[in-house]
């Protein structure tokens, strides 16, 4: 788990959002009191999947990401998952995902993608 340095000034939530969903395979966005929340990492977590975390209420301008993610996923509340680039919904949504053994491949493709690319950024051309 990595938590996160949002909030840069003079970058658009929306575009720091953007920004953290590509770089990393699952990003909660969190509150620190929310006991889905704490659900939803501990889920990960159990599944020893590495995930960023976006804690709001730690962040100086929490409620403008927030704000941006209710326009994204039509939702304020917390925790809002993102795998592998992807809204899949708050703890509810990702456990329910999780049984019916939906959610670790998602998680897998994000890796794989990630590890492809890596692959192909890295390969020289020997001439």
């Amino acid at each position: 788990m990595s938590s996160s340095s949002l909030g840069k000034p003079g970058t658009a939530p929306a575009d720091q959002i953007q920004e953290t969903i590509s770089d990393n395979c699952v990003v909660i966005f969190s509150k620190t009191s929310c006991s889905y929340c704490t659900m939803a990492k501990e889920l990960f977590h159990g599944m020893d999947i590495n995930y960023k975390v976006v804690e709001l209420d730690m962040l100086e301008y929490g409620s403008q990401f927030q704000d941006a993610l209710y326009k994204m996923t039509g939702e304020r509340t917390v925790p809002r998952i993102f795998v592998n680039g992807t809204f899949i919904g708050g703890a509810t949504d990702t456990h329910r995902l999780h049984k019916e053994g939906k959610l670790l491949p998602l998680v897998h493709q994000c890796y794989l993608k990630k590890r492809n690319k890596n692959f192909s950024d890295s390969k020289m051309s020997v001439i």
